[in-house]
């Protein structure tokens, strides 16, 4: 899933785009807005918040899109050849005279009222990367479930929004703890450092092409998608297990010799696993 960095990203290659042209080509490929055309309406903005993406028209319209998994918004200049995936993949077009917006496989498209916003963003925890960033709120919002698994805790959204599965591994990995610890477990020093060095990541990474958490050449991430390789502070092999309660993928990766805290039962990723496979083998197709 794309994480606030990917998303803050995504918004300023619309913004830059579309904001201030009248748009020339409107086409929702969703049966709700079918028939909504926005042809000669002038764009005002695209903005981030969190994992979602706000795009303003005159006339007190938002279009509200996220990227969920496999989402994207792509841009090309008149006359490229459009790249972002099949055409029966794309959800959105905005088109102005010299640029074209193409939403591929948004699996939330929204058309509401700008007044409106609070509505589905309104549930947001300080945003990362916006302007609303407040660490001592954040921190506040994640130790009010002190039981709660902080790999869990930091995934949660209306605590502070942005962070998704690499991060959260990344995060963890930093901090020298697993992401099963209960956050009120936390000790209270790595507790304190733990939402300004979430946002130091992300600001570092908005304008990078490539994330990036290590510092060191070759290597871009501590863990995250390194299981089995070795730890690169200890050598020791990095492990994945499934965070959550099974119903969506979330492969957390920790390295058990730098990281202390709980981890989850021997064989537990690899039931839910075969549990998911044994559901897919029953659903008609």
């Amino acid at each position: 899933m794309p994480e606030g960095d990917t998303v803050w990203q995504a918004a300023r290659r619309l913004h830059e785009a579309l904001a201030g042209k009248e748009l020339t080509r409107s086409d929702f490929r969703v049966p709700k807005y079918a028939t909504v055309d926005l042809t000669g309406r002038r764009v005002l903005s695209t903005i981030p918040r969190g994992k979602h993406l706000l795009t303003r028209f005159e006339g007190g319209l938002t279009l509200h899109t996220h990227l969920r998994m496999e989402g994207s918004w792509k841009v090309y200049g008149t006359g490229e050849r459009w790249r972002g995936g099949p055409a029966h993949q794309i959800r959105a077009i905005l088109a102005a005279a010299d640029r074209t917006a193409v939403g591929y496989r948004l699996q939330v498209l929204e058309l509401l009222r700008t007044t409106e916003e609070e509505r589905v963003v309104g549930h947001l925890g300080p945003d990362l990367l916006g302007p609303d960033w407040d660490p001592e709120r954040a921190l506040d919002r994640l130790l009010r479930d002190p039981a709660r698994p902080l790999g869990e805790a930091l995934l949660d959204q209306r605590n502070l929004a942005g962070i998704g599965n690499i991060y959260k591994s990344e995060l963890c990995f930093l901090l020298g703890v697993t992401p099963w610890l209960p956050v009120g477990a936390l000790p209270a020093d790595r507790a304190e450092k733990l939402p300004g060095l979430a946002q130091r990541l992300l600001e570092a990474n908005r304008d990078r092409p490539v994330r990036r958490t290590t510092g060191l050449r070759h290597h871009d991430l501590f863990v995250y998608g390194r299981a089995p390789r070795p730890c690169l502070r200890c050598h020791t092999s990095v492990r994945v297990a499934d965070q959550g309660d099974g119903s969506q993928d979330r492969p957390t990766y920790w390295c058990p010799t730098c990281q202390t805290g709980p981890a989850p039962a021997p064989g537990a990723p690899q039931r839910r696993r075969e549990r998911r496979r044994e559901r897919h083998r029953r659903t008609p197709t």
